[in-house]
């Protein structure tokens, strides 16, 4: 009966089908995970995406947390003795939890407010006899009240402390009453300003110069954009910003006070009283910090969402692949480490090199580059893009020019190596992590971040899913946002990037083995030792093999890791073994192997689809294998290019407004992109710069990394920052 209820109410609040959300709900309920209901449960789904399944998923944890308040509030009540068939029928229906709290508020225990005293005190028969506003003369019935009614105890009380508590008792009975409480929400919605004013004495500090923008910023708070609002909250939480939000506070009376006042009598202006105070000092605080914790959430999960798609496609960017890469972490001072990586990404050889000031041994580093390019067959060079790269990839490529006339023993031979620059975003957070000292418990920091920027070349997705996301440097204040829900997005989206692309299971590390579906750290722990102990694995069968690893557990991980030049072709695609049998019956109805079945177009086109329908397997499955018979294996990620700057601007110095510059996407927010120039300082494409048309955000023109021409159209050198244009030129790519 709930999971009716469940499906009916999260169908209806995503526009989705009430029998495909009970089917997704229930496989949920089976531990299926996300990427695979999405992949290979078409049929039970309707064909539900992953994103509409991770909506429903939400939807169902958020119903799921209502129902467990639902309990504590039934028990609060019941115990209090209040619980009424009416009141339990409310709660019942209810599946709104700013509603639940409204009808929960009443009897809500709290701390022993004004009211809570004055109700002890024996004076809320008084309150409701003024709040009904039919006594005349209510300080004469007060002084009576307080004579006839009040204990020996209170009988102190003189007639204005019992109306001032008879007040406190309708300022609170008003504040808690759901129709006023909705009616200020309403208010709130529609016209609450949200208002930043600088703490006079944080004015004139360095740390308060970034937020001079607020100092003295007011705008309708439906208005403000997710970037601008956790801008103000984190100069709030700093101590340098004051913000309030608040609707027109005279208009949000008089439509309260329309309900409660009856009119010009002394007991109305009681009442009336009554009103202001309890909306100044419980009414509208309480719905304020409603309104600031509800925009606050919907500001984080915008930059959530704007993170959430950067990450996306950098983790799916595009790989170079198994070639043997020799890895530059850049610098100065204390000169370049050089790592050579053979093309399974294993470390053979690392050193350092000077070619740049203070030190200056041009032609000792461009020897030691020579060598090792020789000796380890290097196929590409990835530099990292942090300090001297620029300066780095210059040296590099005049070392495969021939610019160094150098005699070495052993020259490299065939084709020069490629020159990447990759970002090194995360490079140094890895080289100090858990995971890279279990890696490389032998070498230093600066070895592993060297190794980081040679893999992530070779897979950006295998290398970066060892780095916590927040440190990849892709985000819009992503340490001021729920850092709960944050982990829960972002690790959805690794999630979905690996099953996406798949995972070779005799190659991955045990990292990248931990998001795949229906694995976790201990399973893929086990996976990795299982392949140390035994060897590599020849069949995704062997997997049952594996320790705790039992029937649930491969259903949901075989179809997304590859075995390549298994025996059986399609354990390295993403056919799933399930479905081996119906490849097998294709195979035999077109009087072929497999193998044969897959590299024989012809023979695959013969097929006739419909003829292999079961009540179990229908067509949607049945034209997603044969689209992986057709490419069994294949990696969706887009193929890698190399990228160069304008060999004549290295500074900040060398821009001039009008230049036409390549660039590349190192970051998207709502306003804009930061894009790499080659000038140590990333330039913003405003969002109103981005296209000749309206655009709603900036992912709607452009991906991270993707290469782009911008002209420049601003220098502001004093603080360091760069104004470009996209409009009205053709990007590269």
């Amino acid at each position: 009966m709930q999971k009716n209820i469940f499906s009916c109410l999260i169908a209806t609040q995503l526009s989705l089908s009430e029998k495909y959300v009970a089917a997704t709900l229930a496989l949920i309920d089976e531990g299926c995970t996300i990427p695979f209901i999405a992949r290979y449960r078409k049929e039970r789904t309707g064909g539900l995406d992953e994103v509409q399944i991770a909506a429903i998923s939400d939807r169902y944890e958020k119903l799921l947390e209502i129902q467990k308040r639902k309990e504590t509030v039934v028990s609060t009540i019941t115990e209090q003795g209040q619980m009424t068939p009416q009141l339990q029928e409310r709660i019942d229906k209810c599946w709104d939890a700013t509603e639940l709290e409204d009808i929960y508020l009443p009897f809500k225990p709290k701390r022993r407010t004004r009211a809570q005293i004055a109700r002890e005190q024996g004076l809320e028969p008084l309150a409701l006899i003024i709040l009904g506003q039919r006594e005349r003369d209510p300080e004469a019935y007060a002084a009576k009240y307080v004579i006839s009614h009040l204990s020996a105890l209170t009988s102190h009380l003189c007639v204005e402390d019992a109306l001032r508590g008879a007040q406190d008792i309708i300022a609170e009975r008003i504040s808690e009453d759901e129709r006023t409480r909705q009616q200020l929400r309403a208010a709130f919605a529609r016209q609450a300003i949200i208002t930043s004013k600088v703490v006079k004495a944080k004015a004139d500090t360095d740390e308060a110069a970034k937020y001079s923008d607020y100092f003295d910023w007011s705008e309708p708070l439906k208005r403000c954009s997710s970037h601008r609002l956790l801008a103000m909250r984190r100069g709030e939480a700093e101590g340098i910003l004051r913000i309030s939000i608040s609707p027109d506070d005279d208009e949000a009376l008089e439509r309260i006070k329309r309900h409660y006042v009856y009119g010009n009598t002394p007991c109305g202006r009681l009442v009336s009283e009554a009103i202001d105070d309890g909306y100044k000092r419980l009414l509208k605080p309480s719905i304020e910090n409603e309104f600031a914790a509800l925009s606050k959430q919907k500001a984080d999960e915008e930059a959530i969402r704007v993170f959430a798609e950067n990450l996306r496609q950098l983790l799916l960017g595009a790989p170079l692949g198994q070639k043997r890469v020799m890895g530059i972490d850049p610098g100065f001072r204390t000169g370049c480490k050089v790592v050579c990586l053979d093309a399974q990404g294993n470390l053979l050889h690392h050193d350092a090199i000077f070619p740049h000031p203070p030190v200056n041994k041009r032609t000792e580093s461009a020897i030691a580059l020579q060598k090792m390019i020789a000796r380890y067959q290097i196929e590409a060079i990835s530099i990292g893009n942090g300090t001297a790269s620029r300066e780095t990839s210059a040296f590099v490529k005049d070392v495969l020019a021939g610019k160094y006339n150098i005699d070495t023993t052993k020259k490299a031979e065939g084709a020069k190596p490629e020159v990447f620059v990759v970002s090194e975003a995360g490079a140094s957070v890895y080289s100090a992590s858990k995971v890279a000292r279990d890696e490389f418990p032998d070498e230093d920091v600066t070895v592993r971040g060297a190794v980081s920027i040679g893999r992530r070349l070779m897979d950006p997705l295998a290398e970066l899913v060892k780095i916590d996301p927040k440190s990849i440097g892709v985000g819009q204040y992503q340490h001021d946002v729920d850092q709960g829900m944050l982990k829960h997005s972002l690790d959805h989206v690794v999630e979905s990037c690996v099953n996406s692309v798949g995972v070779d299971l005799n190659t991955a590390s045990q990292h990248l083995l931990t998001y795949v579906s229906g694995l976790g750290a201990t399973l893929a722990q086990n996976i990795v030792r299982y392949r140390r102990e035994h060897g590599a694995f020849t069949s995704r069968a062997q997997l049952l093999k594996v320790p705790r690893l039992g029937p649930a557990a491969y259903q949901q991980c075989a179809g997304f890791l590859r075995i390549r030049d298994a025996k059986n072709p399609l354990d390295n695609s993403a056919v799933h073994p399930e479905s081996y049998p119906i490849v097998e019956r294709m195979a035999h109805d077109q009087g072929c192997t497999v193998a044969q079945l897959i590299a024989d177009k012809q023979k695959r086109e013969a097929i006739n689809l419909p003829q292999y329908v079961t009540p179990e397997v229908g067509m949607p499955t049945l034209t997603d294998i044969m689209s992986e018979l057709e490419k069994p294996g294949r990696d969706p990620r887009q193929q890698l290019e190399a990228f160069e700057f304008d060999k004549n601007v290295q500074t900040i110095d060398d821009l001039v407004e009008g230049m036409v510059l390549p660039g590349i996407v190192t970051n998207i927010t709502n306003f804009g992109a930061f894009v790499d120039i080659g000038v140590h300082q990333d330039g913003l494409v405003h969002i109103s710069q981005m296209a000749n048309r309206r655009i709603n955000h900036p992912l709607d023109v452009v991906k991270l990394h993707q290469h782009v021409t911008v002209r420049v159209i601003e220098i502001d050198t004093r603080r360091h920052r760069i104004s470009l244009s996209m409009k009205g030129i053709t990007s590269a790519h």
